[in-house]
């Protein structure tokens, strides 16, 4: 026996609730597609942040990000740890989902910068990176799906490309003007 979850949609002309319809697939892939990126970047920067899940802690990663030729290392391990978690909670329950995977998107972009020139495979390729960057402004600019917080929230409740567009430019702005800060 099949069962279907059932969520309310907005109507275009009155912004109020349309009748339940189903849970289509791609809402419930898109919930799989976030709660994998976003539990895995969590996880990441509890790593920076606490050193759980055998990371540095900040002291740690401080000095990796001193190794590579950040300012202010440990501030900068806080930053991106604190980036990564939330963006990666957010992403995870569909929380200002634009803003959430503009921030996983310009901290991997970082972590790109870094690794480049190691190839495309691992250990010292970029595609794992690049994988997370580009779920990350996929899930941008095509929005939570329908099994999302942001499904709460009047503003986002029907996501918007422009939005999405708009995060995915100020993560990589702001990622851009971190890279200029390293020596």
């Amino acid at each position: 026996m099949a069962s279907t979850t059932t969520l309310s949609r907005p109507t275009a002309a009155s912004g109020q609730d349309a009748p339940a319809v189903p849970a289509r697939a791609y809402d419930v892939g898109l919930l799989v597609l976030r709660l994998v990126l976003g539990l895995t970047m969590a996880a990441h920067g509890a790593q920076k942040l606490f050193g759980w899940f055998g990371g540095g802690g900040v002291e740690g990663t401080g000095m990796f990000f001193a190794s590579l030729g950040y300012p202010a290392p440990e501030a900068f391990a806080v930053v991106a740890g604190l980036t990564e978690t939330l963006g990666g909670l957010g992403l995870a329950l569909g929380l200002l989902t634009p803003l959430a995977a503009a921030a996983v998107a310009g901290t991997m972009v970082n972590a790109i910068a870094v690794k480049w020139g190691g190839g495309f495979f691992a250990p010292e390729g970029v595609e794992y990176e690049l994988l997370l960057t580009l779920a990350a402004v996929a899930l941008a600019l095509t929005g939570p799906g329908r099994i999302a917080v942001d499904r709460l929230l009047p503003r986002l409740r029907s996501h918007r490309l422009e939005y999405g567009i708009a995060a995915v430019v100020l993560g990589a702005v702001v990622a851009g003007v971190t890279l200029l800060l390293r020596h």
